[in-house]
């Protein structure tokens, strides 16, 4: 798939995850690499295949058997995830920041950035669909700096304001759900069907380390980890390993991966985010594998109720 496309971010300028400042949550993501068409393409065929879980709106087309299969829970992974990045339920698309953290602007649902080419992709589909957009302008130093992976944001004057009037086009909110689907939640569902990870909580982990670890073949993205866990534990759910005890082992086995990544780098901001881990911990020894809501979680301190 898109492994070999986009390294670890630990190899990219600027080192680990980002952290928000204030107020709210930590907020941390995988640092994905300029996007090469035929990446997209790719991923877009696995999105049209497999149906996306990101939307809020929610996905068709789903398989019957698989995580998602017999009801939506589109909206409950995406508030879930949108939680342990924004410490909100709500889908924050208007969101954009300079954090400081070796990557430009961080910006939208997924925290797309200027430096890393996925928000480059967002902007270059949405201007492709609606070509007079406040972000049109803007597309070409994007390109400058994804390729670079530059962190400047000296030539991006008033891209704040265009990003966030941008976002009350229910269109520009449409794109950024179809890139969060391709980028994270194709990915982590492909692996979830592949290992037998059949409930709403599995495909929920699965897509927020795919968020914060990335897709990519390395020692610390999602692939690696789901390798780890079956190695651990003698075999997946497709083998007959119960869900719930897999889900516990890949669970550790992130947490371990938090507080001691490959990167020295990333150890500080990611040690800080076991909150995530925690959290989707509780839901698993509440026995809440279908996700029913409402649930509430408590990553940061301050609990935000989901349903």
């Amino acid at each position: 798939m898109r492994r070999t496309l986009f390294p670890s971010r630990e190899t990219r300028p600027g080192g680990g995850p980002r952290r928000r400042r204030a107020p709210g949550p930590t907020r941390f993501l995988a640092v994905l690499g300029a996007v090469l068409t035929g990446a997209v393409l790719l991923t877009a065929a696995l999105f049209l295949l497999l149906g996306g879980a990101g939307s809020p709106g929610g996905a068709t087309g789903t398989p019957a058997g698989s995580a998602t299969s017999g009801r939506d829970v589109d909206r409950v992974v995406g508030q879930l995830v949108s939680v342990f990045e924004n410490g909100t339920p709500e889908i924050q698309y208007a969101y954009v920041e300079d954090l400081d953290d070796g990557r430009g602007y961080t910006a939208g649902r997924a925290g797309f950035c200027t430096a890393c080419g996925d928000l480059l992709t967002v902007v270059d589909r949405y201007t492709a669909q609606v070509p007079d957009n406040a972000l049109a302008g803007y597309v070409p130093t994007l390109k400058a700096l994804a390729a670079s992976f530059s962190d400047s944001t000296s030539d991006l004057d008033g891209f704040p304001d265009a990003w966030r009037s941008a976002a009350a086009d229910p269109e520009f909110r449409q794109v950024q759900d179809e890139v969060t689907d391709e980028l994270y939640v194709a990915p982590a569902r492909t692996l979830a069907d592949a290992n037998g990870v059949s409930s709403p909580l599995g495909l929920a982990a699965l897509v927020d380390t795919a968020v914060q670890h990335g897709t990519q073949d390395g020692p610390d993205g999602l692939p690696d980890l789901v390798r780890r866990t079956n190695a651990d534990m003698g075999g997946s759910p497709a083998d007959g390993i119960d869900e719930s005890e897999w889900l516990r082992g890949f669970l550790d086995i992130r947490r371990a991966t938090l507080e001691n990544p490959s990167s020295s780098a990333t150890s500080e901001v990611w040690g800080e985010s076991v909150g995530r881990v925690d959290a989707l911990d509780a839901l698993l020894d509440a026995g809440n594998l279908d996700l029913d809501t409402p649930f509430t979680v408590d990553p940061w301190g301050d609990p935000q109720t989901i349903g």
